[in-house]
């Protein structure tokens, strides 16, 4: 049956649902995935590597199968579950594990990839009225995604764990109050470092996490940009940098990255103990007075100083694709309220 959208061919999500608010923002972009994994087209890859001894997070290209886990299957032979539970990863936690927003399955209900998706505008009106070369867009993280990079991270290297304990014990057990300010301000330098020693020896099992959708504009103008589409994937480590980056310098109360940073260390470290934690009461009690579904965000600058590929001056994708993507008729079911939704209505209905 068909679901008006490129490649979702079996889904948890029924037809009418896919255009609904909150829905659109992920479904657009796993079709617009399965366009390109269809075509052999890959996605920008941030990933973590290592340059002259130091961790340094590097733009590569990563084809969609990877990404989705698929080895040589079609969309045809893919489940996409939106906002659902990794049950592999549930193995590591005591209490419920959040959803997530996409996750990839066979037809055969086999699990194969857990991602969180972000559909984002560039450029931001922050980097709009710089020079093209330095437009970037926004990410809003949310806590689930986080707790997934930690237990994503630990699935890898399970099996090292006894290695893994012995990097972050001196840092953590000295510990006496996750949840105290002044105690974890004056800790987290030793966190992060510990952390840091941890990708040093296992950045090589680094995964995908996040798949970021970009739509390009002319401008701040409503108009889409011809090459107006591509997907950028971050790996669990290099997405980790983006929180773990200047969370060591000097801090009089602890900030959303130094907390997410805090975070990461103890549900690492107490999984190498265990191999099983209670991650819901780890984040609920690490809020230090912040909101606790929120967890951090990147503007257009600094995204755009992690990523640094060229791609970005010039997506993978042109507008009209869109009407391989959303099938004719379904454009109208789109709800012209956010702006994404107000482009595409605008723009694609006033091209027919």
């Amino acid at each position: 049956m068909s679901t008006g959208l490129y490649g979702i061919y079996h889904s948890n999500r029924s037809e009418n649902n896919h255009w609904g608010k909150n829905c659109f923002n992920s479904s657009f972009p796993t079709s617009l995935a399965c366009y390109m994994l269809d075509r052999n087209i890959n996605a920008i890859y941030i990933t973590l590597d290592i340059i002259n001894g130091h961790l340094k997070v590097v733009p590569r290209e990563i084809p969609i199968r990877q990404v989705f886990n698929c080895g040589d299957k079609t969309p045809h032979d893919l489940y996409f579950s939106f906002e659902s539970v990794f049950a592999p990863y549930q193995q590591y936690s005591f209490d419920s594990i959040d959803g997530i927003d996409l996750v990839v399955k066979d037809t055969d209900g086999n699990y194969l990839s857990p991602l969180e998706v972000k559909l984002t505008v560039i450029p931001t009106s922050q980097t709009s009225t710089q020079t093209e070369d330095k437009w970037g867009s926004e990410l809003v993280v949310r806590a689930a995604t986080t707790s997934y990079c930690a237990l994503g991270m630990f699935d890898t290297i399970k099996d090292h764990a006894r290695n893994v304990r012995e990097i972050f014990e001196e840092a953590c057990s000295s510990i006496q109050m996750w949840d105290n300010d002044y105690e974890m301000t004056h800790k987290i330098p030793y966190l992060c470092d510990a952390i840091n020693q941890f990708q040093l020896q296992y950045y090589t099992n680094q995964k995908p996490l996040l798949m970021q959708t970009l739509w390009k504009t002319q401008g701040q103008s409503p108009i889409l940009a011809d090459q107006a589409f591509d997907i950028v994937v971050w790996s669990d480590y290099a997405f980790s940098r983006l929180f773990l980056d200047n969370s060591a310098l000097p801090a009089d109360t602890m900030r959303r990255g130094m907390r997410a940073s805090a975070r990461l260390a103890r549900c690492l470290w107490e999984l190498s103990k265990s191999g099983r934690i209670r991650i819901t009461d780890i984040y609920r009690q690490m809020a230090f007075g912040n909101q606790t579904d929120k967890e951090f965000a990147v503007g257009g600058s600094l995204w755009r100083k992690y990523v640094t590929t060229d791609r970005v001056q010039n997506l993978a994708i042109n507008k009209n694709v869109v009407n391989e993507i959303i099938e004719p008729g379904y454009i109208d079911r789109l709800m012209p309220e956010r702006r994404f939704d107000q482009t595409l209505y605008f723009t694609m209905r006033g091209n027919t």
